[in-house]
């Protein structure tokens, strides 16, 4: 199974927009470029949502079949470990490999130190195509990395090698996952994890490293644009060199987490793309119950007041949502409205202030980002959240494969 050069990790929280998402991706193919879809949903969110990931399956089934994609799509077990994968195991056939939680433990000193040996020769300069300068790796530098990542490459080696196990090798597709750490992988650190991955004969097709700067759920990025861009250009230079020095899949290519709505990103990714002719995949997902919430609440009567008690309930619940997103969401209660400002709002005034459109007076980030983290509150709505998606479906998937074109698709793609 070969991942093709462009992918897009979709889905959404409550497995309605399907449609609306592979809608959008037909309208790029339509463009003249295929970007292949990749529907995923996490264990926790299957948690607290109270689905399987078999219905990921079904959703994903229904819109290509209503739809009549003819081309290869994909159902993702997103960021699961040895703990959890067996649930997944019948309904996937990409499988992302978390192994954060394994980062910075050390792996026995004899180990350390055999890898260490075996990657001498790549001690000193590299000059990789598409650099103005080459990378230094020195011996510090290796031993350091070998010591922050070797076990988690292992334990990716052990997940993989289960799932091959049970599925076949030629019958699912790897990422390995290491963008929910603390500290973002430097370039030489990907060449030298990329080879630790090789030599645990993981035939990885995407890898998400964690870059400098923030990826807050829902909003832009936060930090240096220019630092990224010779970050991201680096590390698609480290993977085309990779890919041959360690006989890795030579479809390997990045994999950006939490790249929903990181406008200010998709220019510089995308040239260096166009320059190295290399591919991407981009999860968006977790933006979609946003755009839901948006065309609920331009529906009027039932949809706004639905998308208001969402907010109201929420609000109630403050400390216990952000809990678990706290590393990536920057909320400032203060700038919050209030619960009864939102009661007072129409249905626009609550669309312009969850759309994210930076240029708008309207738009405030951090009620985007407190409406991201609540999807549990329209979870425990059940039916009353689920019925209004049906009957108010036109203007909800309307807004929901608007922004995936129009603001994603076409700035990734240069269309």
């Amino acid at each position: 199974m070969r991942l093709e050069k462009v992918s897009m990790g979709i889905g959404d929280r409550f497995g309605r927009q399907g449609k609306a998402q592979l809608g959008a991706l037909m309208r790029a193919k339509d463009a003249g470029r295929l970007v292949v879809p990749v529907w995923n949903k996490s264990h926790r969110e299957h948690t607290i949502i109270g689905t399987t990931p078999n219905d990921v399956r079904l959703e994903a089934d229904r819109a290509v079949t209503a739809l009549g994609w003819d081309r290869s799509y994909y159902v993702d077990a997103d960021h699961i470990g040895l703990s959890n994968v067996n649930l997944f195991m019948e309904s996937s056939d990409f499988f992302t490999l978390d192994v954060a939680d394994w980062t910075g433990k050390e792996a026995p000193q004899e180990e350390i130190e055999g890898f260490v040996g075996k990657h001498e020769d790549l001690l000193g300069t590299l000059e990789l195509e598409g650099l103005s300068e080459p990378l230094i790796v020195d011996k510090e530098g290796l031993l350091a990395t070998a010591g922050q990542y070797l076990l988690a490459a292992q334990e990716a080696g052990k997940i993989y090698r289960h799932i091959a196990e049970k599925k076949g090798e030629d019958a699912f597709i790897a990422e390995v996952s290491m963008d929910e750490t603390e500290d973002p992988q430097t370039p030489m650190e990907l060449l030298l994890i990329l080879a630790m991955l090789a030599e645990e004969g993981i035939p990885a097709q995407t890898i998400a490293p964690k870059f400098t700067g923030r990826f807050n759920k829902g909003v832009d990025y936060v930090g240096d644009v220019e630092e990224f861009a010779k970050e991201f250009r680096e590390d698609v230079a480290v993977i085309v060199h990779a890919r041959d020095r360690f006989e890795l899949p030579s479809n390997l290519k990045l994999s950006v987490h939490s790249g929903s709505d990181k406008f200010s990103l998709y220019a510089p990714m995308s040239e260096a793309l166009r320059d190295f002719d290399e591919g991407l995949h981009l999860k968006t997902a977790g933006t979609t119950w946003l755009e839901e919430l948006i065309g609920l609440a331009l529906s009027g009567s039932e949809g706004l007041s639905l998308a208001r008690k969402v907010y109201e309930e929420a609000m109630g619940r403050f400390e216990e949502l952000c809990a678990p997103y706290a590393p990536v969401i920057d909320i400032d209660p203060d700038r919050l409205p209030s619960v009864g400002e939102v009661q007072s709002w129409t249905g626009e005034e609550y669309a312009n202030a969850l759309r994210h459109d930076p240029s708008s007076s309207s738009y405030n980030l951090h009620f985007r980002q407190m409406l991201h983290i609540s999807y549990k509150v329209a979870a425990e709505m059940g039916s009353r959240y689920l019925d209004a998606l049906d009957e108010f479906e036109g203007t909800i998937a309307e807004n929901v494969g608007g922004n995936l074109f129009e603001r994603h698709l076409k700035p990734i793609l240069g269309l």
